[in-house]
């Protein structure tokens, strides 16, 4: 617990940090800075740190790779507030996608061959009432989705397609379809090597498979891999509460205000009295534990994603006749390097970078929840969890990328809107009404995605400070003060800092993920032998 521990004491150094003293511009006084400036400063240099990882070009740095975005003539492209454009392949995105496909390879293309049984097992077709566990296969599958289904489907798929134009879409889809497998494989992993405790509470996810899965690896048959899976748990606890607190919590709550008081002007300058009632109403709901959170997120995100694909339906089917050329404009647009915003390599790079962003295939955190599931068959779980980024990802973001090119908003509209802002002003061409259906999703979206990263991170905090009441009480305390300070604050190195927090979550648990592989295919071929022999019963 020593490395925990020095972890620990890092980064909490680092938001605790003594507030910076500025000058003021009209006369030579000292004034503290604002808290928004104090986050901000405070967690700069942790930022700058990570971006140089994360975001590292490895095919720059050997000379494979020019960033630079050059016309027909050679010359760097500029962009309208006079920088060059610059395409760079990230590091983490690069590991994304390399896992994603050797996952896909390794499990005989699952994430094909295996919706039908995904369907089933949602159905609720094989489940036993008798399994140990804390909520239905469904209820595991919309707390997952709710984490994921929301302001990376409606402002996410706007950024991509408005920077690499309507090919981005394709490979988002592509990325989408070979994220399914590194969900299956995590999840598995996740119910496999959960604890239960004695009152039936359920804790799991990639703490529990780094730590113990790895305690009986070695590398060449020779060195164990024990002491190395605790220190990739401990990483992934880290980033977990980090990432909760900021791109699970303060940047929910902030852009849920930042879209009511947009529409409605007498709620500027109240953030705090919002991030209040939030804060109140998700205390409600996580003082209940996972099967709190299961009840509510599996009335909400069937709602929220009905009522968004009906309406996105809707202005497709109004615009039908021309799905053909949408969809060929999506094709060609992604190999006709002369028709996209930085050529070839740079839409593929957007389209898979805003789709790891929107279904968090291959990050770990959709495990946690998983692991609550009700059944003592691992697999059927993970194949459960095939259907995640099928949702979020292929259906949901392509309808969105549809609605944008039939609206003509594929480029960010005449007025050079920005996320969100165009999903709405596109959707609002058809349906002027939509976009207080839009703010209400969006409410939604954040209310839902707050809730269930709440007990991500409540998971990853206990298991760095133990199963006790202190700290559970301790963690979601601190829970609900950052939603007051997302919604009060206008954030902004500390929307950097929670992305790459939940990003980096994908080094540790992908890494002990390729150890852990083997085992998951040999349990997945003696799981369907069990299906085709009727040892595994259906009860529906």
């Amino acid at each position: 617990m020593k490395l925990t521990k020095v972890l620990l004491f890092l980064f909490i150094s680092l938001l605790s940090v003594k507030p910076v003293i500025a000058q003021s511009d009209t006369a030579n006084e000292k004034e503290e800075l604002t808290l928004s400036q104090k986050i901000d400063n405070a967690v700069k240099p942790v930022v700058d740190v990570m971006g140089m990882f994360l975001f590292l070009d490895p095919f720059e740095k050997l000379g494979l790779h020019d960033p630079v975005v050059r016309d027909n003539e050679g010359n760097p492209v500029i962009d309208e507030d006079g920088e060059i454009v610059t395409h760079n392949i990230p590091l983490v995105v690069i590991w994304l996608i390399f896992g994603s496909v050797f996952f896909t390879i390794k499990m005989k293309f699952l994430n094909i061959w295996g919706v039908k049984h995904a369907i089933a097992l949602v159905r609720g077709v094989y489940d036993n009432p008798d399994d140990d566990g804390e909520v239905s296969h469904f209820q595991a599958l919309a707390t997952a989705l709710s984490a994921t289904v929301g302001l990376g489907n409606i402002a996410g798929v706007a950024v991509a397609v408005s920077l690499g134009g309507a090919g981005a879409t394709l490979w988002m889809i592509l990325a989408g379809i070979f994220g399914m497998c590194s969900k299956f494989v995590e999840c598995t992993l996740g119910v496999k090597y959960r604890t239960i405790s004695e009152d039936g509470r359920v804790s799991g996810g990639p703490m529990y498979y780094l730590s113990q899965g790895l305690q009986k690896r070695k590398l060449f048959g020779k060195v164990g891999l024990g002491n190395f899976g605790k220190v990739l748990a401990v990483i992934f606890a880290v980033l977990c509460v980090g990432g909760s607190f900021g791109g699970g919590n303060m940047f929910q709550a902030n852009q849920a205000f930042a879209q009511m008081s947009g529409e409605f002007t007498f709620m500027q300058d109240h953030g705090f009295y919002f991030g209040l009632v939030m804060a109140v109403v998700v205390g409600i709901v996580i003082i209940g534990g996972i099967k709190s959170i299961a009840k509510v997120t599996d009335k909400i995100v069937p709602f929220m994603v009905g009522t968004y694909v009906v309406a996105a339906m809707a202005i497709i089917l109004l615009n039908i006749s021309n799905i053909g050329n949408a969809f060929g404009e999506i094709w060609y647009g992604a190999f006709d390097a002369e028709a996209l915003k930085g050529g070839f390599l740079g839409v593929l790079v957007v389209g898979f970078q805003r789709a790891a962003f929107s279904s968090e295939a291959g990050v770990g955190s959709a495990s946690i929840a998983h692991s609550a599931s009700k059944t003592n068959e691992p697999i059927s779980e993970g194949i459960v969890a095939l259907l995640e980024p099928f949702i979020d990802t292929v259906l949901v973001c392509t309808m969105t990328a549809l609605v944008l090119i039939f609206t003509g908003f594929a480029d960010g509209g005449p007025d050079h809107l920005k996320g969100s802002e165009i999903t709405a002003a596109a959707f609002s061409t058809e349906f002027p009404w939509f976009r207080y259906v839009l703010i209400i999703a969006i409410v939604l979206f954040a209310f839902s995605t707050m809730i269930s990263w709440s007990y991500y991170g409540l998971k990853s905090w206990t298991f760095l400070f133990g199963q006790n009441k202190k700290a559970v009480i301790s963690y979601k305390v601190l829970f609900l003060v950052f939603i007051v300070i997302g919604a009060s604050s206008s954030l902004g190195a500390v929307l950097d800092f929670s992305d790459m927090m939940i990003l980096g979550m994908a080094f540790p648990n992908i890494l002990g993920i390729y150890f852990l592989v083997g085992e998951v295919r040999k349990d997945l071929d003696d799981y369907f032998k069990r299906i085709k022999s009727g040892e595994i019963k259906r009860f529906k």
